[in-house]
């Protein structure tokens, strides 16, 4: 049996994919899924704002220019890495602000893209950043020593522990 909207009267709205809902059928399920998104950028974007405003002071700094080419490198990648963060990151609340309050489903779509992109960017900056305070403290095999194994937590972390949370969710 299956219900008006096409899907099976034992699913409720919060145990479907996102692309199975409705927009007005499902307004009360997806305005759920998107001020839960939102809380949880409100928890992410100030440690990213301050990692960026860090970045953009340390140039100031009286040993920066003790920097080579390549620390430099590091050094602007980790910046606008970070601050294309915080535009990704902001996006989905100026979504909720200025887009259509009825596309629902194409704003948390959008929201929730946007929000994975800021995870990655700010990944980038925290592992690019890390790599050129290491390699200007320590030199490059420590950094690299360092690096490899933090960028291995990251992607654990990040990527793979959910996925497999996720799998066996689905069981």
């Amino acid at each position: 049996m299956s219900t008006p909207t096409g899907r099976p009267d034992n699913l409720a709205p919060y145990d479907l994919p996102l692309d199975q809902l409705d927009d007005d059928a499902d307004a009360e399920e997806l305005r759920n899924r998107y001020y839960t998104l939102l809380q949880e950028l409100r928890v992410i974007l100030p440690g990213v704002q301050v990692l960026l405003a860090f970045l953009l002071t340390v140039p100031f700094a009286n040993r920066f220019g003790e920097l080579d080419t390549f620390g430099r490198a590091l050094f602007g990648v980790a910046m606008v890495s970070a601050l294309c963060s915080v535009i990704s990151l902001l996006t989905p609340t100026v979504f909720h602000r200025l887009a259509d309050r009825t596309a629902r489903k194409e704003r948390l779509k959008w929201g929730i893209r946007l929000t994975l992109l800021g995870v990655a960017l700010i990944a980038v900056a925290l592992v690019s950043g890390l790599w050129c305070v290491s390699r200007f403290i320590f030199g490059g095999t420590t950094a690299l020593l360092i690096v490899v194994p933090l960028t291995a937590v990251i992607l654990l972390f990040w990527i793979v522990l959910p996925l497999v949370v996720g799998r066996r969710y689905r069981r």
